[in-house]
């Protein structure tokens, strides 16, 4: 009889125990949000909405807490706080490049903007990004290692310049990537075409755009074919993901569009399965 008083005893102490360690288990076991810092602003954009527009979409879509430098500088040489500030990415998982700096030209300045790149920092590159940051004869395939290589070898598709705004035919042309597997082709609204002076070898082609130009009367067509999106290994240790699409506020805000980049996002942080799915603790 007293062994059987014991036991009665011994059972609830052993699963209250169990009730008060599971809390600190699943705290544990909970990963903390990716912490982004999306750098915008500058020439050409509605960067005071698409700033926006790009924190709500992939904060709903992915574990991630977006934090914003925005300059409301129109011209391209907006006054952006990141410049002479190497350190400027310190305490952040990630960086979205999503400026339009076309005139700041300065090779100091421009290694501060790669310095957390170099360390290891990975990146994410919206549209106007491509165009940032070059100096030089930067319509002409630029000589790796270069001077005024450093942002393309970065980014890993050299792009100078874009044609009128007419819809864009995106298709994925790695359709197994975790990036893009299981998303649709679509055609874009009237959008701006990034040309591809070049693609370095580092590059990985995801997505191609094909744009019809209709050119005056009597001349005919022309069909523009560039990668549109792709991935870049940045001196053989750093994710890159990058875009060229993404002019108007109508496709920032466009739902295959927010997929797209938020997968990159979760790419360049190495928080994605294969399937194209979160990692754990890492979906919304």
């Amino acid at each position: 009889m007293q062994k059987k008083s014991l036991l009665r005893v011994a059972r609830p102490i052993i699963f209250l125990g169990v009730l008060v360690s599971s809390p600190a288990l699943f705290a544990a076991e909970t990963p903390k949000p990716i912490k982004a810092l999306l750098i915008t602003g500058g020439c050409c954009h509605d960067y005071a909405q698409q700033k926006d527009i790009l924190k709500k979409g992939i904060e709903a879509r992915a574990n991630v807490t977006v934090d914003i430098i925005y300059s409301p500088d129109g011209n391209t040489k907006p006054a952006l706080p990141i410049y002479g500030n190497p350190d400027y990415a310190k305490g952040y998982d990630v960086i979205i490049h999503d400026e339009c700096a076309a005139d700041i030209n300065d090779p100091a300045v421009i290694q501060g903007v790669l310095k957390p790149h170099q360390d290891g920092i990975p990146g994410v590159n919206l549209h106007c990004a491509m165009h940032c940051y070059r100096f030089g004869e930067f319509t002409k395939p630029v000589a790796v290692g270069a001077a005024n290589s450093h942002w393309y070898e970065y980014l890993g598709i050299q792009s100078s310049g874009h044609g009128p705004q007419e819809p864009i035919a995106i298709s994925f042309t790695d359709k197994t990537n975790a990036v893009s597997t299981g998303l649709g082709d679509w055609t874009t609204i009237r959008e701006e075409h990034y040309n591809n002076v070049q693609v370095f070898p580092t590059a990985h082609a995801l997505a191609h755009g094909i744009q019809v130009i209709n050119n005056k009367a009597g001349e005919p067509q022309r069909t523009n074919d560039f990668v549109v999106a792709w991935e870049n290994i940045y001196q053989g240790k750093t994710r890159v993901f990058s875009t060229t699409i993404g002019h108007n506020n109508e496709t920032v805000s466009d739902t295959r569009y927010l997929d797209l980049v938020t997968r990159g996002v979760l790419w360049a942080c190495d928080k994605i399965d294969a399937d194209g799915k979160p990692k754990a603790g890492y979906a919304k």
